[in-house]
């Protein structure tokens, strides 16, 4: 009995250690941002609310012509709410972290017009996918292609019909772009702002199955993500946080070593000027 004590005593022990070992280690690993940042990330934030708020308004028009049912009115109900919620989220943001949660009203709210639109049109739901990686505003994806930058290898993505068609016919997918010095870059190249964004729009895929792991280990490798998701634990033995493997990956690390930490640094890898390819 004694030394039963004494094992799950030095099992505790050495649980609490490498929980304060971690927690440290992210501490380090997160990037600090400025008034600048903040206000970048508040602004992409913002600029989706606005569009969502108009694309609510143009629909909103067809919901009151269309034969409306319960079902429908309660799909309709939801995107009204998750776009008063994006608001209030909006509203409180101090700082960049707090991002998450308005672009994770509004990947809900997306979802919800998708419902509301296949209703209309007499259509089966659509699947709850991950939001279209070219551009979360356009809503959830349909597929996953494969895809690369000019240059670079292809990877796979989850893309809404629209871009899978542009693609499909050799011409560039419709990209949401972000602000930098004298113009604008793709979101992924934005520098470390715009990780919570980001992550508000993809991480509640994580545990589904449906997220390509590319995306899986940059969201969840971010150092942003203290509170959720631990990616240290989450591989076949691997490590997803900066400098590791993210589980069994044939092409390489999803962590800091091939596509970086979607959250760390300058975005990692994943988009320093060449999508991390």
């Amino acid at each position: 009995m004694e030394l039963l004590l004494l094992v799950l005593l030095a099992a505790f022990i050495w649980m609490v250690v490498s929980s304060t070992r971690r927690a440290s280690v992210h501490q380090r690993q997160r990037p600090q941002l400025s008034a600048a940042d903040l206000q970048a990330a508040r602004s992409a934030a913002e600029e989706d609310v606005t569009r969502f708020g108009e694309e609510l308004q143009r629909l909103d028009l067809d919901v009151q012509l269309a034969h409306t049912d319960e079902a429908m009115m309660q799909d309709w109900q939801r995107a009204l709410d998750s776009y008063e919620a994006a608001k209030r989220s909006l509203e409180m943001v101090q700082q960049p972290e707090d991002v998450r949660h308005v672009t994770s009203a509004l990947e809900d709210g997306r979802y919800a017009v998708a419902c509301v639109r296949a209703r209309r049109d007499g259509k089966p739901l659509p699947t709850r996918r991950p939001p279209c990686f070219f551009n979360p505003a356009h809503g959830p994806s349909t597929t996953d292609v494969q895809w690369a930058p000019l240059g670079g290898q292809p990877r796979q993505v989850p893309v809404c019909g629209a871009d899978a068609d542009r693609l499909a016919q050799g011409a560039e997918p419709d990209v949401r772009t972000v602000p930098q010095g004298a113009g604008r870059v793709p979101y992924w190249q934005g520098g470390p702002a715009y990780s919570p964004w980001a992550m508000g729009y993809f991480s509640g895929f994580a545990m589904s199955g449906l997220l390509p792991g590319m995306l899986i280990g940059g969201v969840l490798a971010s150092s942003w993500d203290a509170e959720g998701y631990d990616a240290a634990d989450s591989g076949d033995g691997g490590d997803a946080d900066a400098g590791g493997d993210y589980g069994a990956d044939a092409g390489g690390d999803y962590g800091g070593g091939d596509f970086g930490d979607f959250g760390g640094g300058d975005f990692g890898d994943f988009g320093g000027g060449d999508f991390g390819f």
